[in-house]
C-alpha cells in the first residue's frame, strides 16, 4: 500500500491575494479555483511536484490561523537560480545558507503574504533525475497534451 502526500492545506487570509502570490510570483500552476455556495478553494502545484497546496474556506482551513504554517519545504536543482527567479518576481527571499557541502545541504527561505514560511532546499541531483519525470507530469497522471 503506497501512502502519498498529495495536498497540504495552507491557511491564508485573502484567497485572491494568495492565488496571485503563489501563481504569479512563486510560479505554481493554478490547477483550479472553485467557487460555489459551500466554499471557495484553489489548488496550486509547484512545477514538477506530486504535492499541491490548497487555500480557501474549507472548515479545515478555517481551523488554522493564517500565516501559522512553518517550514514547508520545496526542492530545486539550483538554489541560486531559484532564488534569483523569485526575487525577479518580487518575492523577498532570504540568503542562501550552506549547512553542509554535500548535496542537500544548501537552503534559503521565503514567506507568503500571511507569513507562512517555506524552506527551499537544493538537490543538484534533481537536474538529472527529477522526482517526477517530465513526460509523466500530466494532470492526475494523464497524458500531457501537446
Amino acid at each position: 500500500m503506497d501512502w502519498t502526500l498529495e495536498v497540504v492545506i495552507v491557511p491564508v487570509s485573502d484567497l485572491d491575494r494568495s492565488i496571485a502570490f503563489y501563481r504569479d510570483q512563486v510560479g505554481f500552476d493554478l490547477d483550479h479555483d472553485t467557487v460555489n455556495e459551500h466554499m471557495h478553494v484553489a489548488q496550486l502545484t509547484p512545477r514538477g511536484s506530486g504535492c499541491s497546496i490548497v487555500i480557501g474556506s474549507l472548515p479545515s482551513q478555517n481551523e488554522m490561523a493564517p500565516g501559522s504554517l512553518r517550514g514547508l519545504q520545496l526542492v530545486v536543482a539550483d538554489a541560486e537560480a531559484a532564488r534569483a527567479e523569485l526575487i525577479g518576481r518580487g518575492v523577498e527571499a532570504g540568503p542562501i545558507t550552506v549547512f553542509d557541502e554535500r548535496d542537500g545541504g544548501t537552503f534559503f527561505g521565503f514567506a507568503d503574504p500571511d507569513g507562512n514560511t517555506w524552506a527551499v532546499q537544493q538537490l543538484r541531483v534533481r537536474a538529472e533525475r527529477p522526482l517526477i519525470p517530465v513526460d509523466s507530469r500530466g494532470r492526475f497522471g494523464a497524458e500531457q497534451e501537446s
